[in-house]
This record gives structure tokens, sequence and C-alpha cells, in this order.
């Protein structure tokens, strides 16, 4: 996977994972408009699972479908790979397995991370699932390696521009860097950063997250009452459209093959931001596909 497989851009999206027969029509139909938008990728939020791709890419014709992140606490290596290779004989190319170790909050067996992730990844080895094909979520210099030695790259979360610069030198020109970016399409600072804390609250409370922060040069301070405005405007990405743009940019001059965006509003995280994403492809100039003859 590379920047030729994904575009420049991709949108990161809560809201087109479900469980619910019932939004199944909704959401393909949301895909294939991302599609037709011109975005290289669609990253499925939260801890997700090669079946909830399988709708999407079924929905669609071109657009890689990635899970972002599949926790591997959450689901074994070897259904994982079953899952992978049932994918991958009916749409070759079009989905991209990521990984990651979550938190410890949130996993009860959440023990040794780096050696779990490694076993697993041994795993996937074993049951065909090529190296190429899948994706780590890093953020430390020891799992950035390995998403360098043992996947096509990585997909980091809550990340700035200074940690994506950080991220190409170790990984070096080959792997892929597929950083996510908040964004907030609101021009007024008071707003967009009441916004952006009420999102960031839920992260502050997770050390692999704080922590990273921290050796970035943020310190505690930064971290307390939902976040700094320091803090809140690394890691947003609000404004009006010059600035969104702007800062988009700011992660491919620092390394990145590729953006995941995910739209920050009112709204719940179940319901597509449908009209944001449209507005969001002209800011960032995607372009719709040519049509092959």
């Amino acid at each position: 996977m590379s920047e030729q497989n994904l575009g420049r851009y991709g949108i990161f999206s809560i809201g087109l994972r479900t469980e619910d027969p019932a939004r199944a029509g909704e959401l393909a139909e949301a895909a294939a408009e991302l599609e037709e938008l011109g975005f290289g990728a669609i990253w499925l939020g939260g801890s997700t699972a090669v079946r909830h791709a399988v709708p999407l890419v079924e929905a669609t014709k071109r657009i890689t479908v990635a899970t972002g992140i599949q926790s591997i606490w959450q689901y074994e290596a070897t259904d994982t790979a079953a899952a992978f290779a049932d994918l991958e004989a009916a749409h070759p190319g079009r989905f991209l397995l990521g990984l990651g170790v979550s938190h410890a909050k949130l996993a009860e067996e959440y023990r040794r991370p780096y050696s779990a992730m490694v076993a697993y990844l041994d795993a996937l080895d074993a049951a065909g699932v090529p190296a190429d094909r899948r994706v780590l979520a890093a953020l430390g210099p020891k799992m950035l390696r390995l998403s360098r030695d043992r996947a096509a790259g990585t997909h980091p979360y809550l990340v700035t521009p200074e940690h994506t610069a950080e991220a190409r030198e170790i990984l070096g020109e080959g792997p892929l860097l597929a950083p996510e970016l908040k964004i907030i399409p609101e021009p007024d600072p008071a707003r967009a950063r009441s916004l952006a804390r009420a999102h960031l609250s839920f992260y502050l409370g997770l050390p692999n997250y704080t922590d990273n922060f921290l050796r970035l040069g943020f310190t505690d301070a930064d971290l307390t009452d939902g976040g700094s405005d320091r803090l809140i405007d690394a890691v947003y990405a609000w404004g009006d459209d010059d600035r969104i743009r702007s800062r988009a940019e700011e992660f491919h001059s620092a390394g990145a093959d590729h953006v995941a965006l995910q739209i920050i509003d009112e709204r719940p995280d179940d319901a597509p931001p449908r009209r944001a994403w449209g507005r969001l492809a002209e800011v960032v100039g995607v372009s719709r596909p040519t049509a092959r003859p």
C-alpha cells in the first residue's frame, strides 16, 4: 500500500461501522459517495473487524477499506486471517488490515502489548496474511519500527505533524505513513476548541496517548482541563477552508503519504457527516476518478 493505492486523503469514520442490518443501505450509499468524491480510502474507526469492511467493499469499486483499528485482544488472529482470506478472494486488493494493541483501560487482557503484537503478526504470517496488506497503530519508536519491519507501515491516531516527521525518520522512505487528522469546520476559535475538548476528553484518560503527547514536548499542564489551546490547536485542524487545507498539508510536508481525515462536529458518532465530507473533498482538493473506458 502506498499513496498511489490510497491517494493523498481518505476518510476516518466511526459512523460507517454498524451492527444494525437496517443501516446497511445507508452506509453502502455513503461509502459509494466517498468513492465518487475521490477519496482514496475509508478507515473504519473504533475497534473494527474485517466483517465490518465487507459491506463497504461490496458497495464500491475502487476505494480501499481499512480497519482503523482492529484490537488484537478482541479478535483472534486465526479468525482474522480466515476473514481476510475470504474478503481477498472475493475482492482482491480492496482491504487493508489495520491492527492495534488498544489500551489497558479498554482491554482486560492487556499485557505486554509489544510482545502480544509480535505474536499476533507471527500467527498472521503462518496463516498467509501478507505483511504488505496490514498496518499497525503505532505511536512510540518501538511499535513504529515494528510497523516498518512487519507491516506495510503505520496508521497513527491523535498525532501532530511533529510526530509524523519523527515517524517518517524511523520508518524510512518506503513504508506507508497514514496519520489520522481531526477536522472541525468551525472558524470561531472558542466554539471550535469547545468541540475539540468535548471530543478529546475521552482520550486524555488513556496513557498511550498522553505519554505520546509528553514525548512530543507537551507538559502535564497541557493535558489538564480538557487540553490547553496549544494542544488542541496541534491535534485538531479547525477554522476556515484555507486554515484546514494548510493544516492537512502540514502532515504531508512532514512526511505523510496519506492522511485520514475525521470530521468532528456536534452530530452523533453514528451519523455520517456526508455534506461535510463533500465540502472537505473540495477543500483538500481530492478529485473525482475518471471513468475507465
